[in-house]
């Protein structure tokens, strides 16, 4: 197969699995596992063009789930789209997941923020907020030109392993400009933290996918990645996009395991958001946050 380049006193085991079901909401971290000889390596160092010539989502939109994790709780999430940026000079989509909710009494609250340059998508900003149940803030700044992250909130800065950094949250906005294959295996080495590399995402099936927006034709896509998390390996997760050029996240599953439940993002409705909410300051932006000094986490 040729190689194709694109560009959470002890805890009684009830709050116990709760707490660890809290953690499972946090996008995790790629991938595990080397490509099989059909792979197609995505790697940034052997791309010819990195200016993605489609881009399948446009500012204002927003996607919004019915989140559940089995019996102990659930809530709902979102993914928007807001209006174009400008950060470093260049022009960026800030994309986010937002997810609110409870399981066993335990509240979450945490959103993902990213802002990726509107011709090669790229990541240029990386914010992980997370508001329930500890307060815990992340931002990274990311500088492609100079191979160079900045971690803004705890001072410090380390070499990016790749030219064309992704993060969390912009790698699933990123694989819905691939063409999705089926029976092919998709390796990226483009996360910004090194041993988060390789990112491998399976293609499995088309299918036909029933959520509370309606029946859509869809791509099955399983991501593996390496550690714990919505879709740590051996989780089985799978992502179902719309089988069209819009490649939206219509279903998303995550088996935890024996301890924790399965967790399942059903799409609700597709929508638009109004520009005055869609911007930097609205359902994308990151409120004004207090550090305390301490070591990265």
């Amino acid at each position: 197969m040729p190689s194709e380049v694109m560009s959470g006193a002890r805890p009684t085991p009830s709050r116990r699995s709760a707490a660890m079901l809290l953690c499972a909401f946090s996008v995790a971290l790629p991938a595990a596992g080397a490509a099989q000889d059909t792979s197609l390596v995505l790697d940034s160092l052997v791309t010819t063009s990195h200016r993605v010539e489609h881009i399948p989502f446009d500012p204002g939109e927003e996607l919004r789930f019915n989140m559940r994790a089995s019996v102990f709780g659930g809530g709902e999430a979102f993914m928007t789209v807001g209006q174009i940026d400008t950060l470093h000079g260049f022009t960026a989509y800030p994309v986010a997941l937002r997810m609110k909710g409870s399981a066993l009494g335990i509240g979450f609250e945490q959103t993902l923020s990213s802002w990726m340059d509107t011709e090669t998508l790229v990541s240029r900003r990386f914010v992980n907020d997370q508001l329930k149940p500890r307060k815990r803030y992340r931002e990274h700044d990311f500088y492609p030109e100079k191979r160079l992250v900045q971690r803004i909130d705890y001072d410090t800065t380390w070499a990016l392993p790749t030219a064309l950094p992704l993060d969390d949250i912009s790698f699933v906005y990123f694989a819905r400009t691939i063409p999705l294959e089926v029976g092919e295996t998709y390796t990226f080495h483009r996360y910004y933290k090194d041993d988060g590399n390789p990112v491998i995402l399976k293609v499995l099936r088309r299918d036909r996918t029933e959520v509370p927006a309606g029946v859509f034709n869809t791509v099955v896509v399983q991501p593996i990645i390496r550690t714990s998390g919505l879709f740590s390996e051996g989780g089985e997760a799978e992502i179902h996009f719309s089988d069209d050029e819009r490649r939206l996240v219509v279903y998303l599953r995550a088996d935890m395991g024996t301890l924790l439940p399965t967790l399942e993002l059903k799409l609700e409705e597709v929508g638009t958001v109004a520009p005055e909410d869609a911007g930097v300051g609205g359902a994308v932006g990151a409120a004004a946050h207090e550090f305390q000094s301490g070591a990265p986490n």
